[in-house]
């Protein structure tokens, strides 16, 4: 090691040192700042009446199933880690736990009845005790830790679970449950930071399935309700899965290969993920709600008396009312599943902030309207999600009116006392409820897709995001990660592995998500699908809400020279889509057509916004008639705080790319097919939009800008 890096590194001590607020390591002081170059491996092997028995584990685990090396080894090398390192006293504790549970014959290693479970339990005491922060992530000191109660790391341990902080009261910490010691915390080694913790970091390793089906069992209150009649669906298979095995497989043995530079292409390189796991969202009333609306004791109610309250609610009254109660088509079964949605969802991932109006991550206050649409599982519906500076929260359903004319703000200015929406209240995250699957937000109030949510979704815009119709992108940990590594990550195409349920990928496409980290790119959300090679990609639409005449729409931001052409086919019959209007020219701008040959203007009509805004609305109306429109209001273009909006950039327009009549019960396909031989050239995919005739064709209150 050179000595220049070595001053560093005492500098960095000595600096910590003197501005490190709150926790103080009080374990042999004297060796924190004696200018040691102790590894996080080295300072827990110098206090041994603290953490032998972590380091024993240490010792003895090794960091995968197809690797040797141990996790004491990469934690005397170089890295980024956060320890969570239980004391001796800690890991008897939990022994103890598993002793008094029938898990071993007594509390200590020697209790164990076979080594499978030896090496599980070992596994479970080492795995989520650290988060890896790689080459570029800094360890988390307790000032890096998220502020809000319940939240999650925003890294993953190595269990692949996401940590919960909790501050039960003013200078108290725990992690999943497990208090972190007052004083010994921010310990700083060259390596990471490690914090001492009194008791074992453990999430439960069940599923969600598992969960509401020893809440069954054991007659528990609280969502005793929601779990039969979870049950009573046939749910429970499907919420007891986290892992595609098969992928597992297929990633271990080298087959799902990352993509590398190839020749004739460009820059094509991305990693593949790892794993692909499944993961749930609950949204469940209470057992205090049911007893209050059926006025039994919760274990005392059937699903006989639940089906009789939605009855008299009139609550699907389409649906059919029979015992089949696994059909999509059955009352139960579509009033159950509207409840979840098939990705895992933590409350500061519900509505995704970044870059629009006004909004900061740094101090993470909600400014303008902000909203997600989720398509819920079961018969696929739309969920909508909003926060605002003035919802007071998250809120399911809410229908607000907003300010939104050209010079307005496009804050809430009211909301009608039918068109709130449910409160979504903190998830259940601790004890039995960290399962590793699935999160269970409970419901003070009933929630249904009923026919006034169906016409309010009519009755507005639905913006996504392309990567929220995605479940896989979420579960994985992928979607809007800016502190993700790697930046740009590889899809396999649909012959090597269909990753994703919704999207159909042809070979030898190269197919990737852009997250965003580290660059101030034009994108909704910062981010975007990018795609190159004989592009040839199709995707399942989400629901629209009601019967009517929709226009679909596709963002194209043309910052660059190499965006590519491709033609559209749009139907319900996936194999048999047919071609929609004009190939659509991603190298199009409001200004600018961008190609090989040259730079030509573009004809689509845009102008900037003048102090008039009937000469502005002149202009939109001439863009539309050409099929385009200008961007988005609402978002800034590139990083946060910029103050040129998307509306004001001619590098970002949108296509309607069709406008046809669809159905709510009706599945859709959107495809699309390169018609350039050029293989170098790249299709890009930020959001599209929903906009039902009522909303684009109003003669009474014209579409807003934003």
């Amino acid at each position: 090691m050179s000595h220049g890096f070595t001053f560093r590194i005492i500098i960095f001590l000595v600096s910590a040192s003197l501005i490190m607020m709150g926790c103080q390591e009080t374990v042999d002081v004297t060796n924190r700042y004696v200018f040691k170059e102790y590894t996080v491996l080295d300072y827990l092997e110098k206090h041994p009446d603290t953490y032998s028995q972590y380091v024993q584990l240490l010792h003895k685990v090794p960091m995968s199933k197809i690797s040797k090396t141990t996790v004491a080894q990469i934690l005397s090398a170089r890295g980024n880690y956060t320890v969570f390192a239980p004391t001796n006293e800690a890991v008897q504790a939990y022994l103890d736990t598993l002793a008094a549970k029938n898990v071993i014959d007594e509390g200590s290693w020697d209790g164990f009845r076979d080594s499978t479970t030896l090496d599980s339990i070992r596994k479970v005491i080492v795995y989520n005790s650290i988060i890896d922060g790689g080459d570029n992530i800094k360890a988390y000191g307790t000032q890096e830790f998220p502020t809000d109660n319940m939240a999650e790391f925003p890294l993953a341990n190595m269990y692949d679970r996401k940590l919960i902080v909790e501050y039960p009261s003013a200078g108290k910490i725990k992690v999943n449950g497990a208090p972190v010691h007052e004083k010994n915390c921010d310990i700083l080694a060259i390596n990471g930071v490690i914090h001492c913790t009194t008791a074992v970091v453990a999430p439960s390793n069940n599923t969600l399935g598992y969960l509401l089906n020893a809440i069954i069992a054991g007659k528990q209150r609280g969502y005793y309700v929601a779990a039969m009649l979870t049950k009573a669906v046939g749910m429970f298979d499907t919420l007891s899965k986290y892992r595609d095995d098969v992928y597992e497989d297929l990633y271990e043995r080298g087959l799902v290969k990352d993509f590398s530079h190839t020749s004739g292409i460009g820059y094509t390189y991305g990693a593949v993920p790892e794993h692909r796991n499944y993961g749930y969202t609950f949204f469940a009333e209470t057992d205090d709600f049911w007893q209050a609306e059926i006025g039994k004791e919760p274990t005392d109610i059937t699903v006989e008396d639940v089906l009789d309250y939605l009855r008299k609610k009139r609550i699907y009254p389409e649906a059919t009312d029979d015992n089949n109660f696994r059909s999509e088509d059955n009352l139960l079964n579509q009033f159950v599943t509207y409840h979840f949605l098939p990705m895992r969802l933590a409350a500061n991932r519900l509505v995704l902030h970044w870059n629009e109006k006004g909004y900061t991550s740094r101090n993470h206050v909600p400014t303008v309207v902000q909203y997600e649409y989720y398509t819920t599982m079961g018969k696929r519906r739309l969920m909508k999600f909003l926060e605002s500076a003035e919802s007071d929260g998250v809120k399911i359903n809410r229908f607000p009116r907003i300010d939104n004319s050209r010079r307005g703000t496009y804050h809430e200015i009211g909301c009608n006392p039918d068109c709130v929406g449910i409160p979504v209240n903190e998830p259940e995250v601790l004890g039995q409820f960290n399962v590793r699957n699935g999160i269970i937000y409970p419901l003070d109030q009933l929630l249904a897709y009923t026919q006034d949510v169906r016409d309010n979704l009519h009755k507005e815009r639905i913006r996504w995001d392309i990567t929220a119709q995605f479940p896989e992108f979420m579960n994985n940990d992928l979607r809007l990660q800016y502190y993700h590594r790697p930046t740009r990550t590889g899809i396999p195409t649909s012959i090597v592995y269909p990753y994703l349920d919704d999207c159909w990928i042809a070979d030898d496409n190269y197919f990737f998500y852009y997250n965003g980290y580290n660059e101030t790119m034009k994108n909704y959300q910062g981010d975007e699908l990018n795609i190159r090679g004989n592009v040839d990609v199709t995707f399942r639409l989400p629901p629209v809400p009601a019967k009517g005449v929709y226009e679909l729409r596709f963002n194209i931001q043309s910052d660059g020279y190499n965006r590519g052409m491709v033609q559209f086919y749009w139907g319900h019959d996936r194999d048999r889509l047919a071609a929609m209007g004009i190939p659509m020219d991603v190298r199009m701008s409001g200004l600018e057509r961008r190609t090989t040959a040259g730079t030509f203007p573009s004809g689509v009509g845009w102008e900037p916004d003048a102090e008039d805004d009937d000469t502005n609305a002149e202009v939109d109306k001439k863009m539309r008639n050409k099929g385009f429109m200008k961007g988005a209001e609402l978002y800034c273009d590139g990083g946060q705080g910029l103050s040129i909006m998307a509306r004001a950039d001619p590098l970002i327009i949108r296509r309607v790319i069709l406008r046809e009549q669809m159905e709510p019960d009706k599945t859709y396909y959107l495809r699309f097919k390169t018609v350039l031989d050029d293989r170098t050239r790249e299709f890009y995919v930020d959001y599209l939009e929903y906009c039902p005739k009522e909303v684009y064709d109003n003669p009474e209150t014209p579409e807003d800008i934003w």
